[in-house]
């Protein structure tokens, strides 16, 4: 549903918060065709799997850092498209300035249990709430 919300299209440029075992990035890389997804995990033994689930899927526009996503990822930014894969306390102003006009941000917002919201960047932030969810929470600097 989340690659669904956000629309990405070839050659987009997308950053990923959450890589997890990187299958969610595979799909936004696919998605992404000649464009390429970044995708930032705090836990390093995850970020490896990631890299050698898609270096065994053969997908070659994906790359994975191991940081702090609740910061994003400013020395590649701006993003077409930003996808949370965490629950965060609000919508962050530290992935919202790193979208492009007209970029995209799904991002999961609560401590228990969240809303889903779908940020769409033009001369301010349009904010919709697209279901409830629960995701773990996004641990670091401006997380929990």
């Amino acid at each position: 549903i989340m690659c669904d919300l956000l629309d990405i299209r070839d050659g987009m440029k997308v950053l990923e918060i959450g890589a997890g075992s990187g299958y969610h990035a595979a799909v936004m890389a696919v998605l992404a065709g000649s464009g390429h997804v970044y995708t930032v995990e705090r836990i390093e033994p995850l970020a490896l799997l990631a890299r050698q689930n898609l270096k065994k899927a053969g997908i070659e526009n994906v790359t994975v850092i191991v940081g702090d996503g609740s910061l994003g990822l400013p020395e590649y930014a701006p993003y077409d498209r930003i996808s949370v894969a965490a629950a965060s306390p609000e919508i962050l102003d530290t992935l919202t300035d790193q979208l492009k006009i007209g970029g995209k941000l799904i991002i999961p917002v609560g401590k228990n249990y969240q809303e889903l919201y779908l940020v769409t960047k033009t001369d301010g932030l349009k904010k919709e709430v697209k279901g409830d969810v629960v995701f773990v929470p996004l641990v670091g600097k401006k997380g929990f």
